[in-house]
Formats: structure tokens, C-alpha cells, sequence
């Protein structure tokens, strides 16, 4: 993949408001904020067109992305993301400041592997989350955190503190203690599946 979608130029935006926000979107602009750090808020504008295409690659929401302002070079990640309720429109954007040496707290996509085993085992699969809060420092944040079912039985169910953190990484919830430990993932007895032998034989005699 390009690393084209993770650099994205931008403006400094000083006319603010939402008249001037309805202005920015009209022109097929997009209004938005970089925040944190040891710096001011910045109000920024992007073209749209440029951030749509960039924004349909999942690994945009969990990588370090460059935003050009002027001749600075700003290390940003997504923090939120508005959309139109029903146009393919963004609406505004929250950028958050990377800084080295800074912990990250953000959210990442889960990717399950082997997902086919658990089904050829008879088994249905059914996830609890498609993503994670991580704490993290920038040099080690992942596009992804991957979820292995090739060894999970049916009946199974795969919780966040069973999951291989890559090296650097924190499960934001753990951290909370007891009773944050999320299921993630679970291999179920398929519908109508349920009834065992000695239900089966009892069934009969009762004929």
C-alpha cells in the first residue's frame, strides 16, 4: 500500500463557525482540529476528495499520519471522524499530536485468522469486538492485532487477556482490573445442535 494515504495536505483555517464550516464544505473542503501535545489547537481545512479516498483504507485509522500545514510537518493520528448521516460526506475531523516518547491511547482493528478451522469443525463464529483500545508509544503502534482461532474448540469463547499484545502494547481495559477482561471472539454450537445423546435415547423411549 502507498504510504500516500498517510500524508495529507492541509491549511490553517481562520475563519471559523459553522457558517463558515457550511462555506468550507460547499467548496468541497473539510473542516478540522489538531489538538494535544505541547501546542495550541490548530483549525485546519482538507480537500474532501482527498481525504475520502484516504479514509477507505482501514490501516488510515490506526497509522501515524503526516498532515502538511504550511512548511510544517505534523505527526497526527484520528481521533473522530463525522460523517453526513447518509452522503458519502465527512463533515469534520479530530487529529490528535503524535510526540515521541508520549503514550498513545487509541483504538485499533482486530484481524481473526483461521476462522475457517473453527468452521470446519462445526463450529459458528461470532465476535464480541472488531477492535481494542491500546495504550501505546508511537514507535510501536500497530496497524493491527491479529486473533488466532486455529486452536479454538467449539464451545470456546476468547477473551481480551488471551489475546498476544505485540511488543510495546497495553490492553487499555485490563488496566481497569477485574471484570474489564471483554470477550472477543467465540465459537458457538450451531442452532439445533444442542440435543446430546441421552436426551436423544430418552426421547425415543418415551414413544
Amino acid at each position: 500500500m502507498s504510504d500516500a494515504i498517510y500524508t495529507l495536505d492541509a491549511e490553517v483555517r481562520t475563519d471559523l463557525g459553522k457558517g463558515a464550516s457550511r462555506r468550507l464544505r460547499h467548496e468541497d473542503k473539510v473542516p478540522a482540529i489538531i489538538y494535544g501535545g505541547h501546542k495550541d489547537a490548530l483549525s485546519i481545512t482538507l480537500e474532501h476528495s482527498k481525504l475520502l479516498k484516504a479514509q477507505s483504507f482501514e490501516s488510515f485509522y490506526s497509522h501515524i499520519l503526516t498532515l502538511n500545514v504550511g512548511k510544517e510537518k505534523i505527526q497526527a493520528i484520528v481521533k473522530d471522524m463525522q460523517r453526513h448521516p447518509f452522503k458519502p460526506k465527512i463533515m469534520h475531523v479530530d487529529f490528535q499530536r503524535v510526540e515521541a516518547g508520549h503514550e498513545l491511547h487509541t483504538t485499533v482493528p482486530l484481524h481473526f485468522l483461521n476462522e475457517d478451522v473453527a468452521i470446519k469443525k462445526g463450529g459458528v463464529v461470532v465476535h464480541g469486538a472488531n477492535e481494542v483500545e491500546i495504550n501505546v508509544l508511537p514507535k510501536d503502534l500497530p496497524e493491527f492485532i491479529e486473533v488466532d482461532l486455529s486452536n479454538v474448540e467449539i464451545g470456546q469463547t476468547l477473551h481480551l487477556s488471551d489475546l498476544v499484545a505485540p511488543k510495546g502494547v497495553t490492553f487499555t481495559q485490563l488496566s481497569k482490573g477485574e471484570g474489564h477482561d471483554l470477550a472477543v471472539v467465540s465459537v458457538n454450537k450451531p442452532a439445533g445442535k444442542a440435543v446430546d445423546a441421552d436426551e436423544g435415547d430418552a426421547a425415543e423411549s418415551a414413544e
